[in-house]
């Protein structure tokens, strides 16, 4: 680290030779300055620890000097004493004060009484820096520690998002697809609304799989997940149960017409081609949908009965032929 710096301001040389002599042993940078404008010069370009400031200089005195300091933000804190013989009252004593000097040092210069000042105000400097030092240091630390937390706190959103998200596709897996699907059954219970859970079954998938690879295959899921997901609204649940079966929760049922509707637009939808790459080059798939839906109501106990009825559903519609919606009935 370097030495602190002493400003002496004088306009008689001698005084500065003076200073220079005394103060050489001091443990600091001493630097000179022989006017009020040149003193504020170099105050403006370096930053010292003290400022030994005579009061008596043409042009401009000791007094406006100090004055311009504490007014200039950088500098208000630099200590400021006044070296001079005009302290021989408590009126002049006062306007120095006023001025922003810390002290004064009266003139003739008692060598002891300069060395021993000095000596004090540097030792505040160098407690002041150390203080600066450590504040720094801990703001430093601060910072970092803000980074470590939120880099945490990335890391666990990310593992709480694996441990319910499908890798694949990015859908809800099994997991919070059982969590919405209470969660739907208690709002119903308390607001007396109705949904509904439909489970998709995508047909020909295997022989897509088993034709193109695996890779088609997943890249497959992938696109039948977007067109899913772009096909619900934002209150609704888009769940990857596993292989290729979907779960759906539609919320806010107003009847069964349109949740018939929008199941029979979903099934046309699914049965669009597929623009796809496997192992074999560019293809396209055809692959189609059969679900099977269960609306919630009041017989029903429990989410696993639920399922149930939708499963069975959607069994029956594969035994019709696939690519079709069948609704459970309300006693099933």
């Amino acid at each position: 680290m370097s030495p602190p710096k002493i400003l002496v301001v004088d306009d008689t040389r001698a005084n500065l030779v003076a200073m220079r002599r005394l103060l050489a042993d001091c443990g600091a940078e001493l630097v000179e300055a022989s006017s009020g404008n040149e003193a504020l010069s170099l105050c403006l370009d370096q930053r010292f620890a003290l400022i030994l400031l005579d009061v008596n200089m043409p042009d401009m005195d000791g007094f406006e000097v100090a004055a311009l300091l504490a007014e200039a933000e950088q500098l208000h804190d630099t200590p400021v004493i006044f070296v001079t013989a005009a302290y021989a009252d408590d009126l002049n004593r006062l306007k120095g004060y006023r001025s922003g000097a810390v002290d004064y040092i009266a003139k003739p210069i008692n060598d002891a009484i300069l060395q021993s000042k000095v000596r004090v105000f540097l030792e505040l400097n160098a407690a002041r820096m150390q203080l600066q030092q450590a504040m720094e240091e801990l703001s430093a630390r601060n910072q970092q520690l803000q980074v470590e937390i939120a880099e945490r706190q990335r890391i666990e959103a990310k593992v709480r998002h694996q441990a319910t998200h499908d890798m694949l596709t990015g859908l809800p897996n099994r997991v919070l697809f059982h969590d919405r699907l209470r969660a739907a059954m208690q709002r119903s219970t308390r607001h007396d609304s109705r949904f509904a859970l439909a489970l998709v079954d995508i047909d020909g998938f295997k022989a897509v799989n088993d034709t193109y690879g695996h890779p088609a295959g997943d890249a497959l899921l992938q696109a039948i997940s977007s067109r899913l997901s772009g096909h619900v609204r934002t209150n609704d649940t888009v769940a990857r149960l596993g292989g290729d079966e979907f779960a759906l929760i539609f919320e806010d049922v107003t009847g069964v017409p349109p949740l018939l509707e929008r199941c029979q637009e979903m099934c046309r939808m699914l049965a669009q081609p597929y623009s796809l790459s496997g192992q074999r080059g560019d293809f396209i798939a055809h692959v189609s949908a059969s679900i099977g839906i269960a609306l919630w109501h009041d017989g029903i106990d429990s989410d696993e009965q639920l399922i149930q009825a939708a499963d069975r559903a959607l069994y029956e519609a594969k035994e019709k032929g696939k690519n079709r919606c069948v609704l459970s009935p309300p006693d099933a």
